[in-house]
């Protein structure tokens, strides 16, 4: 029968999990302090979380055998709780900048994703980018229908203008 520290953690797991847009298990075993501190702090920032626990309870939590053969060596899980891709977009800028972490696999809204997958997911655009994106695009006739409105008078000045120049 399994202990209650572990069965607290695989419950603390399962509320982080049902909380967290995306979640992808990553293989740390070649940073150092410094380098999991850096991490921590810029995927923070982004709104997620990087948690260290045992395989055995990763598995658990997030379905027994979904992402077992992943579950190998020292691995961790990263949240990202604010945004699906913000937090994923700190692990992968940190990931090109020091080439010491390893993305196994990731976990949304109840899909297993592959390496591949996580590293598309990261090249999306963040929502608070995708609202700016809609928000121009949306101002863009708006923008349009007002230079024409104003066209007519401007064109009316440029010719008085030039008259008033040639005499």
């Amino acid at each position: 029968m399994p202990n209650k520290q572990n069965q607290d953690q695989v419950a603390m797991l399962q509320e982080k999990l049902a909380k967290a847009k995306s979640a992808v298990v990553i293989d740390y075993s070649g940073t150092t302090a410094n380098d999991q501190v850096t991490l921590r702090s810029s995927v923070a920032q982004a709104g997620g979380e990087i948690l260290v626990t045992k395989n055995t309870l990763m598995d658990i939590a997030i379905g027994k055998g979904k992402v077992t053969e992943s579950l190998s060596g020292m691995n961790a899980i990263v949240f990202s709780y604010e945004d699906a891709v913000a937090a994923v977009k700190a692990l992968f800028t940190f990931h090109k900048d020091s080439d010491k972490l390893k993305i196994k696999q990731g976990v949304m809204d109840d899909k297993i994703l592959s390496p591949e997958e996580v590293e598309a997911l990261s090249k999306l655009p963040s929502k608070n980018e995708l609202i700016a994106t809609l928000i121009s695009r949306l101002q863009g006739p708006a923008y349009g229908l007002v230079n024409v409105i104003q066209a007519t008078p401007r064109n009316l000045v440029y010719a008085l203008k030039a008259i008033s120049d040639k005499k």
